[in-house]
């Protein structure tokens, strides 16, 4: 598990215009180097408020961003996204806070939106495990891609760091599990080692469900739940798929005509399609997990509640 605080990785969108535009969670990621500035957790943007926001506006600005398949392009930050993603992370912990406060909830299932996916009718594009720390402030653990290659690694982050992206829409979504589902994934999240168990670093924005091939971002987090409700029998990906088989988890079927899949291929190093099975990628069926399709799962199944949106308060 990286702990780096802003560095250069991008997180994994469902959108191959997105990949070879180099917008959203492809482009400017939670993860940049603030030039000697603090993790961006709770404490230094509720703590000191607009003085910090500015400071960290001002210097983020400076700083090239990352394009979406090399860290070669880059284009500077407009303040007006640090300070944006800034007051949806503080907007987002005081929500989150007072859950803990009302429910004692420790573990939420947290998305954001880094793409306009309606054309396949999803809404969000990204999710991580939050948890709330033994000191206070909110942790995200998650999976980003570095750069757009093909590889991944994992992060904890604080949650300026979650939202610090040029986001389609400022607006987060989490939903809290059962108690028993937070208890589990709890011990999980605070042990390095497991929460790196099922980590595979071949990664692929659409990556095949049920393929063990590569893993993108959102197939970390839900095979990792898997692992965390099942901790004696699910140790690898195959059976942790065969747990979320079994539980009845239904992946997004994306309509991928020949010409985008060829596209996306070619332009982009983090995106394949030879591991999903022939009779379903000819067919244009390429099943990938996504943050809509767990968060329905989790609800369907009664191991979380209802999920609770977050729009950006002007």
């Amino acid at each position: 598990m990286k702990y780096n605080p802003l560095s250069r990785y991008a997180a994994s969108p469902f959108s191959l215009r997105a990949a070879r535009s180099g917008k959203g969670d492809d482009a400017l990621t939670a993860g940049r180097p603030l030039l000697g500035i603090p993790r961006l957790g709770r404490a230094s943007f509720m703590g000191h408020g607009l003085a910090v926001l500015t400071a960290v506006v001002a210097i983020v600005a400076t700083v090239p961003a990352h394009a979406g398949r090399s860290c070669e392009s880059r284009k500077p930050v407009p303040p007006q996204v640090i300070e944006r993603g800034m007051k949806l992370a503080e907007q987002t912990s005081a929500a989150l806070d007072a859950e803990h406060a009302r429910s004692g909830a420790q573990v939420v299932a947290l998305a954001r939106a880094g793409q306009d996916l309606s054309k396949y009718g999803l809404r969000y594009s990204h999710m991580g495990w939050a948890y709330k720390t033994a000191e206070g402030p909110w942790r995200v653990a998650h999976k980003l891609n570095e750069c757009g290659t093909a590889v991944g690694y994992l992060y904890r982050q604080g949650l300026g760091e979650f939202f610090l992206d040029d986001l389609w829409r400022y607006e987060a979504v989490y939903a809290v599990p059962t108690p028993e589902v937070q208890q589990r994934l709890l011990a999980v999240l605070q042990d390095k080692g497991r929460t790196k168990a099922l980590q595979h670093q071949p990664y692929s924005m659409v990556s095949y469900a049920w393929g063990r091939k590569y893993q993108q971002s959102n197939q970390w987090a839900l095979e990792t739940l898997a692992m965390a409700m099942e901790p004696t029998t699910v140790r690898a990906r195959d059976q942790a798929q065969a747990w979320l088989q079994f539980k009845g988890y239904e992946p997004t079927a994306l309509k991928l005509g020949p010409l985008t899949r060829m596209g996306g291929r070619v332009g982009s190093a983090n995106i394949a399609f030879d591991d999903h099975p022939n009779e379903k990628r000819f067919s244009d069926r390429i099943e990938t997990v996504t943050v809509d399709s767990v968060l329905a799962w989790l609800q369907r199944t009664q191991l979380a509640a209802p999920a609770v949106v977050l729009v950006l308060k002007n």
